[in-house]
């Protein structure tokens, strides 16, 4: 079992976020997961700016917001806002030029909207990225939006509350399955206190669990992980099992086949070889970088 508490970092154009992990220093670690920011703040002068116009290939990005809204919109005209329990799933694939704007929920100045009304200005969040297979590389770009209403939300026999946002949990299953050489799982789990949640990890499978409120303890393992705390656990465990003390806990719970496949990162994109990130640079450079113009729209 391997711990990260994050570090505190700015990115896009100045939001302040926590990178739980990323980069190549923790991608064998966190395979097929290469990077998971917890964005959030009650200040809209440190979200505001926003995440401008930027690249991507060869990884898919899902934003899961919590609190908040996020304007986006990517270079072919698409656009659209995810609010609250909404999940945006991004195959950038051969490349795709986007912006997330981060705003509260109301469409007024977030700072107006707080001296005159008292509400929350507040927007919280999480990106995670997943590699894409060699082969699904230069794949076409696609987007899976995934509403509240539409993810199952299930609660088992210890009153716990499973959002299943991709893959299965017991006889449920979420919204998206995930390609399969990857097989990916993405719960949000909400303990009550006093609570055992269990989880049996596909064999082989790598599995992270990130804290977003309470303490909960790792049975087994004598922990106590405190909130907004990634957990990654070696594939030697088959079981997962989490409990909370007084108080009620939330937690993200991750996990996927790895990919054991060669990583090249720079910056937004993530390949297999250094040839293949020259290849996308040029593309930039000779504005060719947009392979194909109609992204699948889901």
């Amino acid at each position: 079992m391997q711990i990260f508490r994050g570090n505190d970092t700015v990115d896009g154009a100045g939001v302040r976020l926590r990178r739980m992990f990323g980069g190549h220093n923790t991608a064998y670690l966190t395979d097929p997961f290469l990077l998971l920011d917890h964005f959030g703040s009650n200040d809209p002068a440190e979200y505001i700016a926003g995440f401008p116009w930027h690249p991507h290939r060869g990884i898919e990005t899902v934003t899961f917001l919590m609190e908040g809204k996020v304007e986006h919109q990517d270079s072919e005209g698409h656009r659209g806002t995810i609010y609250p329990n909404d999940i945006q799933w991004m195959t950038a694939g051969s490349g795709i030029f986007h912006q997330e704007m981060p705003r509260a929920i109301d469409d007024k100045d977030p700072a107006e909207i707080l001296r005159s009304t008292g509400m929350s200005t507040a927007v919280v969040g999480l990106q995670l990225w997943i590699n894409l297979p060699k082969k699904y590389k230069m794949t076409t770009p696609a987007y899976r939006s995934i509403t509240g209403n539409n993810t199952p939300v299930v609660e088992d026999d210890n009153g716990n509350r499973i959002r299943i946002v991709a893959g299965r949990y017991l006889k449920d299953e979420g919204y998206l399955k995930g390609r399969p050489e990857i097989d990916p799982v993405y719960l949000e789990v909400k303990m009550p206190p006093e609570s055992e949640f269990r989880y049996s990890v596909e064999n082989g499978h790598n599995s992270i669990i990130n804290t977003l409120a309470g303490d909960i303890t790792i049975m087994g393992e004598n922990s106590t992980i405190h909130p907004r705390t990634a957990v990654v656990f070696t594939q030697e465990n088959d079981l997962i099992s989490v409990a909370t003390g007084d108080h009620p806990a939330r937690f993200i719970l991750l996990a996927g086949k790895p990919l054991r496949e060669p990583i090249y990162w720079y910056g937004p994109m993530v390949m297999n070889t250094r040839e293949e990130i020259n290849e996308a640079l040029l593309d930039l450079q000779n504005n060719t970088f947009i392979r194909e113009k109609n992204p699948l729209i889901e």
